[in-house]
């Protein structure tokens, strides 16, 4: 697994905090969509693939744009690349808590979020899983500060299949926490909110972070 995609997952996974706290009560929420009669997990698992299926989607397209971008881009310096690595950092500061200025983000896909998110109401109470795949796919475009910079990240994946692997394995990081969340599973939870945890995982981003902007900067000289 390339360093890219490990760093990808680790923020999907130490941020599964953060998504439990905006998506965790949609997800458990949604349960009352479920026919009775019916096995709600596969209902869950669904909506979860919905989820990633758009995070994914986006990342094809970050990863494409970023491509266009980094040809018309008359320069040496990959500006791109330390653009992620920066998005990096700031990653692993917003997960570690010291600095939360990434929420700022959440503000700039209040439009777009203004235009979907009515979609949804039509699609409950579900019929069967595809209905709540779609509701999730729905719901991946929520606004969200996390999700938003690791798009910015993914611009510098190089194409478009890359920055949709890269928005996958952040969707995969996300999983294990807001399936939990969905079926009323509290086993993850504390685990995750653990300090040390989550102090371990930021440290771990920032210093990949660091090295990707010192192999950037070195290998420029």
């Amino acid at each position: 697994m390339s360093l890219d995609l490990l760093s990808a997952f680790l923020i999907g996974l130490a941020g599964a905090v953060h998504c439990i706290g905006m998506c965790g009560g949609i997800a458990g929420a949604f349960s009352f969509a479920i026919p009775k009669d019916k096995a709600p997990l596969p209902f869950h698992l669904s909506y979860n693939f919905g989820r990633i299926f758009s995070y994914t989607i986006a990342g094809a397209i970050a990863g494409y744009l970023g491509s266009v971008a980094d040809a018309r881009i008359s320069t040496q310096i990959p500006v791109l690349n330390i653009l992620s690595a920066v998005f990096l950092l700031l990653m692993g500061l917003f997960i570690g808590q010291w600095w939360m200025g990434l929420s700022m983000l959440e503000k700039a896909g209040g439009r777009l979020w203004k235009r979907l998110s009515p979609i949804g109401k039509h699609l409950i109470p579900f019929k069967n899983p595809l209905y709540s795949f779609a509701y999730g796919g729905i719901w991946g475009w929520l606004p969200c500060g996390l999700v938003y910079s690791a798009l910015v990240w993914s611009m510098s994946a190089g194409n478009a299949l890359n920055g949709a692997s890269v928005m996958f394995m952040f969707g995969l990081g996300t999983f294990p926490a807001l399936l939990s969340a969905g079926i009323g599973s509290q086993t993850l939870k504390p685990i995750l909110q653990k300090n040390i945890v989550r102090q371990i995982t930021s440290f771990s981003l920032i210093f990949i972070a660091l090295y990707l902007l010192f192999n950037i900067l070195t290998s420029n000289n």
